[in-house]
């Protein structure tokens, strides 16, 4: 009890903030806006590590999307989110990073960049912002263990790995998942939830590259052939029927596939083959979404109408790309050279039909260090979604990814870190002594 009222009396911060990525930054701001004294602490040497490589490097801070089309984009409990959105949105991120002078655009599917395309201006400003509200900041501080006083049900503060300790009433765990590792995420927060009470859901990689054995990837035959505005769909081992359809991009690689819509497919694959307890799951990819099987056997027969002493392998080029082709025609047992008297109704519906259906097997994915998000984590059940605040330990907090919410990307995941993080360092301010 001694050193509890030693660590009290020393206590200099009102908040406590572990992780310096996308959640931790916003919580320190929000803490900061909020007139509490805040130390900052990350274990690397860099602030916004995450955040400086997404979007491919120009960071796509939110989504436009109005709220329940962004619900519907995070598939990892999303509706959560409707709490901690009343909060902090979409619109509100866009006004924050505006008012910091940075200028934002709009692109497809409603995804938000800043007009240069540099993810580097982004965190800066973030990090200008942190510093401005006289935030301390302590990088390359490692945390080994969060204090609690467990009689009383409260946090007191963090001890270091270098045994130093530091006192605080509100301490939020801003850690990341075990997705993308090199920033940081390395599982950390789950030992310290675990410790308060917390329970953790099961760890499993999503928005992360589909890997399948079928023929043609094992040959490496389509490797690096991109697809633009396809539709993949993971079928359930049962029935056969869609579980979820995706369109976007894809890209054939040396394992399997990769690309938008296979990110976002990736973990409804996991989940099928756990669950049905299969080797692989079925893939459908439907490469011209907009048109019916029939429209696609209309459009096969013309083609060929029109050079009927043409080989198949060259009608269809340019209609479909050159390398897809012999895949096609062999997944189908179509002879390539055959031209359009040679080939029956049959084989040409056959090949309709696997132009809207083209099968690929997948086996799994990457590991969960491959991937972008990690899917599980921190029991929703267990947070007050209005102050992301645990229900077991009183001025213990979560935000971000280290919690069992997970959108696609695209803007999604990056929008539950920041609304997740502003949430609870506002909250975690509110409620200093």
């Amino acid at each position: 009890m001694e050193m509890m009222e030693r660590m009290m009396k020393l206590m200099n911060f009102d908040v406590i903030v572990i992780g310096g990525g996308p959640a931790g930054l916003m919580a320190s701001v929000a803490a900061g806006e909020h007139g509490a004294n805040v130390l900052l602490l990350d274990k690397g040497g860099k602030l916004g590590r995450k955040l400086a490589i997404s979007g491919g490097g120009r960071c796509n801070v939110t989504n436009r999307s109005d709220m329940e089309e962004i619900i519907a984009n995070i598939p990892g409990n999303g509706r959560f989110m409707y709490s901690p959105f009343s909060v902090f949105n979409n619109e509100d991120i866009i006004r924050f990073f505006e008012n910091l002078g940075i200028p934002l655009k709009e692109e497809d599917r409603g995804r938000m960049f800043p007009v240069n395309d540099k993810a580097a201006t982004v965190v800066k400003a973030l990090v200008d912002r942190v510093k401005a509200l006289n935030v301390t900041i302590r990088i390359n501080t490692e945390v080994k263990d969060v204090l609690f006083d467990k009689p009383d049900g409260k946090v007191l503060g963090v001890v270091l790995t270098t045994g130093e300790r530091i006192a605080a009433a509100n301490v939020v765990v801003a850690v990341g998942g075990k997705s993308v590792p090199h920033t940081g995420s390395t599982g950390d927060g789950y030992p310290w939830a675990k410790k308060a009470g917390h329970t953790i859901t099961e760890l499993y990689p999503t928005e992360v590259p589909v890997t399948a054995n079928d023929s043609f990837i094992r040959a490496k035959l389509l490797q690096g052939l991109s697809l633009r505005n396809v539709v993949l769909s993971v079928l359930d081992p049962k029935t056969n029927k869609a579980v979820v359809s995706h369109e976007g991009d894809i890209v054939f690689t040396h394992f399997g596939i990769s690309g938008p819509a296979a990110l976002r497919c990736s973990q409804f694959v996991v989940k099928a083959i756990q669950q049905h307890r299969v080797h692989s799951v079925k893939l459908a990819l439907d490469l011209f979404p907009a048109e019916s099987v029939e429209a696609v056997l209309q459009t096969l027969e013309t083609l060929l109408g029109e050079q009927p002493k043409k080989a198949v392998k060259n009608v269809l080029n340019g209609w479909l790309p050159e390398r897809f082709v012999p895949v096609l025609l062999t997944q189908t047992a179509v002879e390539p050279l055959l031209i359009k008297t040679e080939i029956s109704k049959e084989k040409l519906r056959a090949l309709a039909h696997s132009v809207k259906n083209f099968p690929i097997h997948a086996t799994g994915t990457l590991s969960l260090e491959k991937a972008f998000v990690t899917g599980g984590g921190v029991s929703v059940k267990e947070i007050k979604p209005k102050r992301m605040e645990s229900k077991m330990m009183k001025g213990l907090f979560f935000c971000g990814e280290v919690l069992d919410i997970h959108g696609y990307t695209g803007g999604y995941n990056i929008t539950v870190a920041f609304s997740t993080g502003y949430t609870a360092g506002q909250a975690a301010a509110m409620n200093r002594v």
